[in-house]
């Protein structure tokens, strides 16, 4: 399989030369540990048996060889991350270690936060810049730095490719592979979370199809901050039976130890406090491949069937997963903002390291008007010049900027 360049990768450029560990954290399938293997001299795999018993022989690592070591997987065997750590205490060179983990340990299991010792970093499904569909022309990082005055560049991507794009997920050992075979791999991926991965980490689940259910139920809210509460409704069987409150909880938490739930959280500034924010988190999943599987909804439907009234939201899902790739590459954060009267809302807003901020609106659409504009003005308005740039992202063939600022963006053109 080709190897397609992450941004990940250039984070890495940029850290391993000065971090003696460095975390790959993020949900299986997502390419952790095929990109920390182009940079690692040996690699440990610790769901490997034989792997795991060198580790518990030599949990000093004096008999691993020189350079880069990859401890893969390296939650099966929590130890692990003590071990490193202590490495570094006694003074392990830069890029001594690469660490991989599509789950966090399971509760009980005590570690030491690893703080000032190993450095995290999230490795997400690839953004769409990272496919290989397109050539972007406009840098999230350098608006975000106040740099990208000129915006500018075409695609020829419609709204189709946009939501084939969305089928086929951000996997990279999928991606290219058969329409059918992308949904049967989904489809497994989905069992086995329900099947292996969730008892891997504590969670027996007596009742799939409630699971199941809840998922799907949690896949129809993504890109909106619906209550629990409301999810917990939506989840109640053809016979009238719901799941209780706290097995719901279980199903949150052990979900995002496994990296498959990827909220955006509720913005407030650090610099200019707004008030009446309600911080309620928007829904996502990890891929909105995996929230079209559990609605059972393809390009097809999303262009011109059933699935319709969810093209908007899983639009936004791959337009958010296409800037938190880049919002990490360029240190900065990214959260949504809505009032608690819902008179004001941004879709996602990134706020850089020195509190620079970028205000986005996602648009399932080519033209944008004033009135899609009016909540970033307001944002402007409301923070002056810490906002260093506003952008609607839609589904146009054109970049351009507005006459009063707003650039305008076609997904397939963003990238970090």
């Amino acid at each position: 399989m080709v190897y397609l360049p992450r941004t990940v990768d250039r984070e890495l450029d940029d850290l391993l030369p000065f971090a003696p560990a460095i975390a790959l954290d993020g949900a299986k399938g997502v390419g952790k540990t095929a990109t920390a293997r182009r940079r690692a001299d040996h690699s440990w795999l610790l769901d490997d048996p034989a792997h795991r018993a060198l580790v518990e022989a030599d949990p000093s690592f004096r008999a691993a060889p020189a350079g880069t070591l990859l401890l893969d997987e390296w939650q099966r065997s929590p130890e692990v991350w003590d071990s490193v750590r202590r490495q570094v205490d006694q003074g392990a060179g830069p890029g001594r270690f690469l660490l991989t983990g599509s789950a966090t340990p399971s509760r009980g299991v005590d570690t030491h936060s690893g703080a000032g010792r190993i450095l995290s970093l999230r490795v997400r499904p690839m953004a769409l810049h990272e496919r290989g569909v397109g050539q972007p022309s406009v840098s999230l990082g350098r608006l975000v730095r106040g740099e990208e005055s000129d915006v500018r560049g075409t695609t020829e991507m419609s709204v189709l490719d946009y939501f084939e794009a969305i089928e086929r997920s951000g996997f990279p050992g999928i991606n290219r592979q058969p329409r059918r075979l992308v949904r049967g791999h989904l489809e497994t991926y989905l069992q086995r979370i329900i099947d292996r991965d969730l008892p891997d980490v504590g969670l027996a689940i007596r009742r799939p199809e409630t699971l199941r259910r809840w998922l799907a139920a949690y896949a129809a809210a993504s890109s909106t901050p619906t209550s629990y509460t409301r999810i917990l409704d939506a989840t109640t069987s053809g016979d009238g039976s719901q799941p209780a409150k706290t097995t719901t909880i279980a199903y949150r938490d052990h979900l995002t130890q496994l990296w498959l739930l990827d909220p955006v959280p509720g913005w407030s500034p650090a610099r200019n406090p707004l008030a009446r924010l309600q911080q309620a988190p928007k829904h996502q999943l990890a891929d909105p491949a995996l929230a079209a599987r559990l609605l059972n909804l393809s390009a097809h439907t999303l262009m011109t069937g059933p699935g319709a009234p969810m093209a908007g939201p899983l639009f936004e899902s791959l337009a958010t997963l296409t800037v938190r790739v880049a919002a990490q590459a360029a240190e900065a954060r990214v959260g949504h903002l809505r009032t608690r009267n819902g008179d004001h809302e941004v879709d996602l807003v990134v706020e850089g390291p020195d509190g620079q901020v970028v205000g986005i609106e996602v648009k399932l659409a080519a033209n944008v008007s004033d009135a899609d504009v009016r909540h970033l003005r307001w944002l402007r308005g409301q923070l002056g010049d810490d906002v260093v740039d506003l952008m609607v992202i839609t589904t146009g063939t054109t970049a351009y900027r507005r006459s009063d600022g707003i650039a305008v963006v076609p997904l397939a053109l963003l990238g970090d």
